[in-house]
Order: structure tokens, then C-alpha cells, then sequence
């Protein structure tokens, strides 16, 4: 028994933050069907490495994971009433388009909730369905640019800096969806409606201002870069060890920071606390002794020390040799979609249910995979669904390698 089972899904999101979303939910035991355009590459589905001998991108093989994909060319008749006969079983949409798209399309949420009165309809855009914003295309650079957060973030001497994290994407896009779509499935239990879940990635942003936004709007003062508790104003930071790898401190509470000075042999500075106000002075003398040491000289003095200061360890080190991360097993070996005996590994999902566990059946397959399948399943016949394709409704998937 999963946790999701019964939940049928029809997603129309293409990139990171939409299948992400999906892919949790799949994982913890809905049934997802992602809908495809035949003739429109998606960046990230289609984004090299491919797992040799296959035509299934890594990317591919993680966000369509435990799911099901169709390939529908939704400007035609025929394909909208392919999806019109699906959400009287698939009641959850997740659609990814700019505000406006999926009604030219004639499948909105209120043209769709006369066919289906109990559907739940997420919508996730980067500023929303509503406001002067809303039809502007973005990334996650944008988000966090716009939501004042990149504004007292980075550097004095160059600015913001770039993290490499798609932090809008899965912490805000991906995640609020999920949230989104559960509260309105209990909702629905409770009575019997469906509803509409307007998700924006801009919006998300906001609280991530979190403590220094709670004190501007209070006091009116603007947080600087390199002046409060955790960015760059105190201890709290990256240090470069001898060998040019880096340490991260956050030592900030009374204990954690007496320790900390204790095993770089500064207690002077103990009473001094994590930010005193010769800040500049004090990271100065933690830099020159965090230079002293290699990494692992610097780890077997913090071990066991209650400290706060971790390794900043790189991809390999995190994802294939970490006890921790072994033991939490986030990184697990999956069956490759249609291949035999062949398996990858992959990213889990970060959720541990006791009754319930996640199970990994097998990696996406490449889009367009089942449609001959679901089509079927809705009373197609083979040649009909020949015929759809001549008219470019749909397209059949073929192997490419």
C-alpha cells in the first residue's frame, strides 16, 4: 500500500520544477501520466548524458521515474478530447504554461471543471496567475533577483553570486505544488470539491527574506551584504584549508562557538563571540589558522567535537562515498526502464514514511514511451491510433538507438 495510491495525475510541465513535483508524488504512489508535446524538445528532459545503449537521458531516467508519458499535440480537436476522456479518471492537472495557455487551449481549469467538478488544478508559473507581472517569462535567477533576497547576499567587493542550486525551482516551484495539491486532495475528501492552486515561484521567494524581512518591516532597515549572522557578518562562513579545499563553520550558539575556538587553539576569542564588532579582524585569524591544516587534518580534529562544521565535499563525496548519506539511502540503485538486468543510480526521494516506504520500480522511460498504451486503454484501436498520428495528434514512439 503506497501513501498516494489512488491519486491519477495528467502533467503538462516541462524542465525542473513541475516534473520534480511530480516525481515525489509518483514516488510516494500516485499514478502520473506526463503529456508530451511529439514535436517540442524539452532542455531538461533532453539534457545529455544518455544511459548507454538507450535513448533515455539521466535527467529522463530520474524525473520520470515511477511515471507513465504520453505524446499529445494539444492544438488539435482530437487531443483535447483525448484529455478530456482521461481527467474523468487522471482529476489532478499540473500544467506548467504561462498564464492564459492551457484556455486558448480550451482545457482551463473552468472549461474542465464541467466535464470533471472534483478536478484540483495546479498551476505553477514564475509570478502567478494574477498581477502586472504575470505573463513575463523567468528563471531561478530572476526569482530570487526580484525577490530582494540576492540584494544582501554575496560579496561587498562583487555582489551577488551565482550557487549552481535551482533554488525557486524545487524549493519553492516543486515543493509548494506538492503541498499545494495534498491540502486540496484532503480538501476534497472532506468535501467533495475540487479547486484551482495558483503556485508561484517569485512568491515562494518572499519568506526565504525569512528573519532579516521579518526586521525590515518592522524597523525599515535594509540588510547589507557581509553585516548580518549569516551572510558574511560573523564566524558563520567558508574557510579554504591548506590543501585549497574549504570548511564550513556555523558555529553560532555560546557552546558551539567555545568549542570551535578551542580546537583551532584561538580561545582567546571565545568571549569575543561569533560576531563581534571587529569582525574583520577576527575572520582574518580564522583564515590564516584554517590555512594551517589539510581537510582531513582539519575533519579528525572537529570529529566528535559538536561544532557545527561539516567538509564542503564535492559531488563524488556526497553522492557515492558519504556514510551518512549511504545510511539515509538517498542514493539508490534503479532498474532501467525496458532494459533487463541493468541499473543506474539515482537521486531518492527525501521522505521516510514507517507504513508506507517508498518504493523505486524503475527509471522514466523516454517520452512518448506509453502512448500507444493509454490510448488503447481509452478504447483506441491500433489503426485508429495510426490514424491520429498521420493527423499529427499524437506521435507513436519509435527507439532511437
Amino acid at each position: 500500500m503506497k501513501a498516494l495510491k489512488g491519486l491519477k495525475i495528467l502533467d503538462f510541465s516541462t524542465l525542473l520544477p513541475g516534473p520534480y513535483a511530480t516525481l515525489m508524488l509518483a514516488d510516494l504512489g500516485a499514478e502520473v501520466i506526463k503529456v508530451s508535446s511529439p514535436d517540442k524538445k524539452d532542455i531538461v528532459a533532453d539534457y545529455p548524458p544518455y544511459i548507454d545503449g538507450t535513448d533515455i537521458s539521466a535527467n529522463q531516467a530520474w524525473l520520470g521515474r515511477n511515471k507513465k508519458n504520453l505524446f499529445l499535440n494539444l492544438k488539435t480537436d482530437e487531443a483535447k478530447n483525448i484529455i478530456k476522456k482521461l481527467i474523468m479518471e487522471y482529476d489532478i492537472i499540473m500544467e506548467q504554461f504561462r498564464p492564459g495557455v492551457m484556455e486558448r487551449l480550451g482545457l482551463g481549469y473552468e472549461e474542465l471543471k464541467k466535464i470533471n467538478p472534483k478536478i484540483i488544478y495546479c498551476s505553477l508559473t514564475g509570478y502567478g496567475q494574477t498581477g502586472p507581472m504575470k505573463n513575463n517569462a523567468g528563471h531561478d535567477i530572476n526569482y530570487l533577483a526580484r525577490s530582494g533576497n540576492m540584494n544582501y547576499s554575496g560579496k561587498e567587493s562583487i555582489g551577488p553570486v551565482l550557487t549552481n542550486m535551482q533554488i525557486a525551482d524545487i524549493g519553492v516551484g516543486s515543493l509548494h505544488s506538492v503541498i499545494g495539491i495534498l491540502s486540496a486532495v484532503y480538501y476534497r475528501t472532506i468535501t467533495g470539491m475540487g479547486q484551482y492552486i495558483d503556485i508561484s515561484m517569485a512568491d515562494g521567494l518572499i519568506p526565504f527574506n525569512a528573519m532579516e524581512g521579518a526586521g525590515f518591516l518592522v524597523n525599515g532597515k535594509e540588510p547589507k551584504r557581509e553585516r548580518t549572522r549569516l551572510n558574511g557578518g560573523s564566524a558563520y562562513d567558508f574557510y579554504e584549508t591548506k590543501d585549497h579545499r574549504y570548511l564550513s563553520v556555523g558555529s553560532l550558539e555560546p557552546k558551539f562557538w567555545k568549542n570551535f575556538c578551542e580546537c583551532i587553539n584561538l580561545p582567546e576569542f571565545i568571549e569575543e563571540t561569533v560576531m563581534p564588532e571587529n569582525i574583520k579582524s577576527l575572520k582574518d585569524k580564522i583564515r590564516a589558522r584554517i590555512l594551517e591544516k589539510d581537510l582531513k587534518e582539519w575533519n579528525e580534529i572537529f570529529k566528535g567535537k559538536d561544532v557545527c562544521v561539516e567538509p564542503v565535499l564535492t559531488m563524488k563525496e556526497a553522492l557515492l562515498e558519504d556514510e551518512h548519506i549511504k545510511a539515509r539511502n538517498l542514493i539508490l540503485d534503479v532498474n532501467v526502464a525496458g532494459e533487463n538486468e541493468k541499473k543506474i543510480k539515482q537521486m531518492g526521494t527525501p521522505i521516510k514514511l514507517s507504513e508506507c516506504p517508498i518504493s523505486y520500480k524503475e527509471t522514466g522511460y523516454p517520452l512518448g514511451y506509453h502512448t500507444t498504451e493509454i490510448l488503447e486503454n481509452l478504447g483506441y484501436s491500433m489503426e485508429e491510433i495510426k490514424k491520429l498520428e498521420k493527423e499529427k495528434v499524437t506521435a507513436i514512439y519509435k527507439k532511437n538507438v
